[in-house]
C-alpha cells in the first residue's frame, strides 16, 4: 500500500520522537516500505549544525543509525528553509512532493492552550498534504 513514508525529524529533539518512529518502523515493516527522515535547517548555524551541509551529513548519521536499529530501509532529506519557524508546514508539504512519499508519519505534543490560538504543526500538514498523515501524540 505504502512504498515510502516520510518521517519529519527535529535533530534537537530526536529522544521525544520515539512513538512517531516505531510506528514509522511498524508500518515499514509491513509494507516493505523506505522511511525517508525529512529535517528542514535554516542556512545559519543552528544548535544542531553550522551549516546546512553538516546538518544533511548529521540526518543521514540519524537515518542510518535508525535503519540499522529497526532493521529497516532510511535515508535522509534535508531542506533548507530561510525561516523554518515560519514556513516549516510549506516545506515539509514540498518534501512530500519532492520525495515522492505516500504517507506522513509525525510527531506531535499533548496541547496546551497555545494550541487553541495557533495549530500545530501536525495539524496543519494534515490539512494541506496531498498525502495521508498519521499524527503520534508522544505524551
Amino acid at each position: 500500500m505504502y512504498s515510502k513514508i516520510m518521517v519529519p525529524v527535529d535533530l534537537t529533539h530526536a529522544d521525544r520522537l520515539e512513538r512517531a518512529l516505531q510506528l514509522a518502523s511498524d508500518l515499514a515493516h509491513l509494507y516493505n516500505a523506505e522511511v525517508i527522515f525529512v529535517g528542514v535547517t535554516s542556512p545559519q548555524p543552528s544548535k544542531v549544525a553550522h551549516n546546512p551541509q553538516e546538518f544533511a551529513a548529521k540526518l543521514d548519521a540519524f537515518a542510518s543509525g535508525q535503519a540499522a536499529k529497526r532493521n529497516m530501509t532510511a535515508s535522509g532529506h534535508a531542506v533548507v528553509s530561510h525561516d523554518p519557524a515560519v514556513d516549516l508546514d510549506k516545506t515539509l508539504i514540498k518534501a512530500c512532493s519532492d520525495t515522492g512519499a505516500e504517507l506522513i508519519v509525525m510527531a506531535s505534543h499533548v496541547p496546551n492552550v497555545s494550541d487553541y490560538l495557533f495549530h500545530a504543526h501536525g495539524g496543519r500538514v494534515a490539512e494541506k498534504a496531498p498525502v495521508s498523515v498519521l499524527v503520534v501524540r508522544e505524551s
